[in-house]
């Protein structure tokens, strides 16, 4: 077993799949003086465990490090940098911002940093935003606030409009601020690009409160999201001890990917039980969620349930529905849970309370912790060196504690989930007490 928080998606890697494209041959002497550069054939080690997937016969496989090259591809008083933030918000984009533009200014000297707004649909004429302009003044205490000064939008956009409009903008290297459905975005906007023979680059850092990016130990905001879910167990604890036989029900974000439920219920020991999306649970049963409960509640009084909104999706009926970036609206499951468990306490002679806490938007909104803050310094200063020596179709990423970069194809194939046989997993067992429940079977 291995701890989910590195690992990597069950694929063979090579050393072409994780080759990094470019714009040409770097020419220009770096204005930005640091004790070492970063050669261009530095490399990190995929996998550092026997069996990990990171080889290519006998060949080990290594990501391109990041950082600063001697060499660059961009003369910078004559190269403009685009910042563009898409899909929902979460702690710390606006301190990736602040560090985008404070390291292209300060170390580089760029023309101008140029905020794209709304998302991709600033690209786009029809939609009539304005470009911001971004400075050192007028970012310097924007990491103060939550959100993103420049907003944000979901939904595809005209990949060629998008190209049209970097061209005209006089744009050099565009970084792209977001999660799975913006890399896959930015893969074709990269591609387009290329087609056409023109010099822009395309930098992505992953942003998601989820966690569900591979090759990304954690993604930024994280930590802080799940140190904000904390505050509402708290209170679910609270209200499930005010009565007897009390449940206090949070529900948490995580689509596909149940990281911020397993994190903070294991910040706060007072969970009992966690439902996520990677396991396919009974409900009804012996060994069910519903009979572990009752178990639970006939033994201690009270019981605290989290669960990531992506949960139970296999006992709900299909919404038919889909958001503007194409995901399928999920069911209801909370709600169907809440009533499954008053039918089951009440025909078991158990008179529950039952709170049902749904603080999803509350964790995404907040200001980055410490923590978050300085890893989104790293990688907006990270998207700018790559960026600046002409990188192309990349992620910063990070393997084995050390920041790399990751060709898009790698990072948008599948997102990042909990292996529920993982050391991980059992570590959320273990703080819980919760046992394996019995499987669903169709």
């Amino acid at each position: 077993m291995r701890n989910n928080k590195d690992a990597v998606p069950d694929m063979t890697l090579t050393a072409e799949a994780t080759a990094v494209p470019t714009l040409g041959q770097p020419t220009c002497d770096s204005p930005k003086r640091v004790g070492t550069y970063v050669p261009d054939d530095a490399g990190v080690l995929v996998g550092i465990t026997r069996g990990s997937v990171t080889c290519d016969g006998a060949t080990p496989v290594f990501f391109e490090e990041a950082g600063p090259r001697q060499k660059i591809f961009f003369s910078p008083h004559k190269t403009k940098v685009a910042v563009v933030t898409c899909g929902g918000i979460c702690p710390g984009i606006n301190d990736v911002i602040r560090s985008i533009v404070m390291e292209a200014h300060h170390q580089y000297g760029v023309a101008a940093t140029l905020g794209i707004r709304y998302g991709l649909r600033g690209f786009i004429p029809a939609c009539r935003h304005d470009v911001l302009e971004l400075s050192p003044a007028n970012v310097a205490e924007i990491h103060e606030f939550g959100g993103t000064i420049l907003g944000s939008s979901r939904g595809p956009q005209a990949v060629d409009e998008i190209v049209d409009a970097m061209d005209r903008l006089g744009i050099g290297f565009c970084i792209c601020i977001g999660g799975v459905g913006t890399l896959r975005a930015a893969s074709a906007i990269q591609a387009e690009i290329a087609s056409r023979g023109l010099s822009i680059g395309i930098v992505c850092i992953p942003k998601t409160v989820d966690n569900d990016i591979h090759f990304v130990s954690r993604t930024f905001g994280f930590l802080t999201a799940a140190e904000q879910a904390t505050e509402a167990i708290a209170c679910a604890h609270v209200e499930a001890l005010g009565a007897p036989y009390g449940i206090g029900l949070v529900k948490l974000m995580g689509r596909q990917s149940g990281f911020i439920a397993a994190e903070a219920s294991m910040g706060l020991k007072h969970v009992n039980m966690v439902l996520v999306p990677e396991e396919a649970f009974a409900l009804e049963g012996e060994g069910g969620v519903l009979d572990v409960l009752e178990r639970r509640l006939r033994q201690r009084g009270h019981a605290v349930i989290v669960a990531a909104e992506g949960a139970g999706q296999h006992l709900v009926p299909e919404t038919g529905r889909f958001d503007p970036s194409g995901n399928p609206v999920l069911g209801d499951f909370c709600g169907l849970l809440a009533s499954a468990v008053k039918r089951h306490c009440k025909a078991g002679g158990l008179p529950i309370t039952l709170k049902l806490i749904d603080p999803s938007y509350i964790v995404r909104a907040g200001v980055a912790n410490t923590a978050d803050a300085v890893y989104c310094g790293f990688l907006g200063r990270l998207a700018v060196h790559a960026g600046m020596a002409g990188k192309t179709g990349l992620m910063i990423g990070s393997v084995n504690d050390r920041y790399v970069h990751v060709p898009l194809p790698l990072v948008t194939r599948e997102r990042k989930r909990i292996d529920i046989d993982s050391d991980y997993w059992q570590a959320v067992l273990d703080s819980t007490g919760q046992p394996r429940f019995t499987p669903y079977v169709a």
